[in-house]
């Protein structure tokens, strides 16, 4: 009888400290990943040999019926981590150039400054980074200026994408209406 209570009260106990243990909410704003060539995981089990050239993570905020560029959200003329939470991170597993500048294979935050008419785009050697609040310019490795562009149906999360342009892959990044890309050669 003895041992059934021990164990019972064992099993309650157990019970009660699993329950009492917090775990972290779901964020908002869910990490994310874009490989190129796309689908890279995929391609690799099916046994197609393309190698992989680079990785996006990122966190993807959403409009959710707010003002996004040009408000307290995304402000005109500051550097943005292009996303939330942490700052956007590229990983190129070859050497690629943007912007004429030579990039050896490495991991590598992005940052970018939004205006009206045109975005610069930041590839910075400082990593694991919380938002911009940290951000040295000194740390740059290139900046790119590229032209906005309006989408016609609006982007509910902000999404970056590769897309193939001849000898050349271009970093998408949309979010609610608006549009920029970042070209990169291999």
């Amino acid at each position: 009888m003895m041992k059934y209570l021990f164990l019972s009260f064992i099993a309650i106990t157990c019970c009660f400290s699993a329950k009492s243990q917090s775990w972290i909410p779901v964020d908002k704003s869910p990490m994310d990943q874009i490989y190129y060539p796309v689908d890279y995981p995929s391609k690799k089990i099916r046994g197609l040999n393309e190698p992989l050239r680079m990785r996006v993570i990122y966190s993807r905020p959403a409009k959710n019926n707010r003002p996004v560029f040009g408000s307290d959200l995304v402000p005109y003329g500051k550097v943005w981590r292009m996303g939330a939470n942490e700052a956007t991170e590229i990983d190129f597993f070859t050497p690629v150039t943007v912007n004429g500048k030579k990039i050896a294979a490495g991991r590598y935050t992005m940052y970018c400054i939004p205006n009206e008419k045109e975005w610069t785009f930041i590839i910075n050697k400082d990593t694991d980074a919380w938002g911009a609040f940290n951000y040295d310019s000194a740390k740059d490795v290139v900046r790119a200026t590229a032209p906005v562009e309006a989408v016609k149906d609006q982007v509910e999360s902000l999404t970056i994408n590769f897309e193939k342009s001849g000898p050349k892959v271009n970093l998408v990044v949309e979010w609610d209406q608006k549009k920029a890309s970042l070209p990169i050669n291999f």
